[in-house]
């Protein structure tokens, strides 16, 4: 692997945010699976922040987003970050989200443009969206500034996605429970590629743990980045 750039990936942004802000909405999505020990440990976590496996560089400050927050609109619509595919079925949909959340172009993408395009992909359901835990994968303006000057940019290819074995057994043990909010739980390995100016760049291993809402008959969306990566 090359010299690492000064700046930052967004995949290892965030890990610092307080676990009550992060599994508040969380803990509402998955209400109806509360007596089920396994999901409850799958979706908070023991407490933790998100840690993406191989970071590339310390995580930065706060974004100073918060879940509340109204998403500035962008000038010129959003940038390199993709639209949200039309997928019904949870796993693809998270492994798309999780490509989109690994990629970004700091020399066509304002970070206005990045949040505004991030904020597509989430649940329009505000009693399971947890926006804080994917705003907060966004550097601050000064350090997007310091990536822009970089050139810095980021391709993803994502290796595979799978039900974690807590989720996947609370299900089995009540396969209805699932039927209030439709939310998926998904953990998705795969690669990110960073580059920057005169040819610096590097590859790192990524994983992350996504709760996904996909409702019958509709296509799915983004619920929250989950506190941990489980198996």
């Amino acid at each position: 692997m090359r010299t690492r750039s000064p700046s930052l990936s967004l995949s290892s942004y965030g890990t610092g945010w307080p676990a009550n802000r992060r599994i508040a909405i969380l803990t509402a999505a998955v209400a109806v699976l509360l007596a089920l020990a396994g999901i409850v440990a799958v979706v908070t976590g023991s407490g933790n922040g998100h840690q993406a496996a191989g970071t590339a560089a310390p995580s930065p400050p706060g974004s100073g987003l918060s879940s509340g927050e109204a998403v500035p609109k962008p000038p010129y619509g959003s940038g390199s970050v993709p639209k949200p595919p039309q997928i019904a079925e949870p796993v693809a949909y998270a492994k798309a989200a999780a490509k989109m959340l690994w990629s970004y172009d700091t020399r066509d993408t304002s970070r206005a443009q990045q949040v505004a395009g991030m904020r597509a992909w989430m649940t329009t359901e505000t009693k399971y969206t947890d926006w804080a835990s994917v705003s907060g994968q966004v550097p601050d303006p000064v350090l997007w500034s310091r990536m822009a000057d970089q050139d810095q940019h980021a391709t993803a290819h994502v290796a595979e996605g799978h039900y974690p074995s807590a989720f996947k057994q609370a299900l089995a043990e009540d396969p209805s429970a699932i039927t209030e909010a439709y939310i998926y739980v998904v953990t998705v390995n795969g690669t990110q590629q960073i580059a920057w100016k005169k040819g610096g760049g590097g590859a790192e291993d990524r994983a992350v743990t996504l709760a996904v809402q996909c409702r019958p008959g509709h296509d799915c969306t983004l619920a929250a980045i989950a506190p941990s990566v489980t198996q």
